[in-house]
């Protein structure tokens, strides 16, 4: 069997700007319904569904029956890391309006990859505790000892994520900041601990973050992370 990878099948399934628009809207790891997709691309039901039915056979969408609606999500992390990836080498979206500005800037300062944080408060908290020794290296990201203990104090729940059949840790590399930030399931046990302890905030537009007034003076003063203008 060859080595060399056939990319062809993923380059037709992401060739039209609404696959985009969905691809983008579920890499925050939600479930999103059909009709939300649709009108967030300005097409008809019928063409999300053909649409959505192609992201799926690519193995980039996976899709969950709950009565008689249909719920989208991207199919795994993998996909999503692959997916943030590659927007490194992607164009922007073109952006126009205020209220558009506004989401860009939202993503750009806090968000979500999937299940973990990303944008400058994923990347600031990375490198912080890089440099705090929380965690070793930088391609390759460890969990060292003392990473544990402090990360333990503040109710992330380790003993889970160094337990999970997932990579502990992973480098993903993020597409706004090109640095890497803290992924794998201490990256998820991370995110969903600021999410409970609201620090975070989903953004009622999408996949972008509000920092609240305690995130942004945790992150300050623990860490030395400033996400002025980040806040809701």
């Amino acid at each position: 069997m060859s080595r060399d990878r056939d990319f062809t099948a993923v380059g037709r399934a992401l060739s039209t700007p609404a696959r985009s628009t969905f691809l983008n809207l579920l890499m925050d790891g939600t479930r999103r319904p059909a009709g939300e997709l649709a009108r967030a691309a300005g097409v008809s039901a019928s063409t999300a569904s053909e649409h959505l039915g192609v992201l799926v056979g690519a193995g980039l969408v996976s899709c969950q029956h709950q009565g008689r609606h249909r719920y989208y999500s991207l199919a795994d992390g993998e996909v999503a890391a692959a997916l943030e990836s590659l927007g490194m080498l992607a164009d922007a979206a073109p952006v126009s309006g205020y209220r558009r500005s506004r989401r860009a800037e939202y993503l750009a300062a806090a968000r979500f990859c999937y299940d973990h944080l990303a944008g400058r408060l994923g990347t600031g908290l990375t490198e912080a505790w890089v440099r705090s020794g929380w965690l070793a290296g930088r391609d390759e990201l460890a969990l060292t000892d003392a990473g544990a203990v402090g990360l333990r104090e503040i109710g992330v729940d380790v003993d889970g994520a160094v337990t999970a059949r997932r990579a502990t840790t992973r480098a993903c590399l993020d597409w706004t900041e090109r640095r890497p930030h803290l992924a794998g399931a201490l990256g998820s046990a991370v995110g969903s601990r600021f999410l409970s302890a609201g620090w975070v905030t989903r953004h009622r537009s999408g996949r972008g973050l509000d920092v609240t007034a305690a995130g942004r003076e945790l992150v300050r003063t623990a860490w030395g992370v400033d996400l002025a203008g980040a806040g809701a």
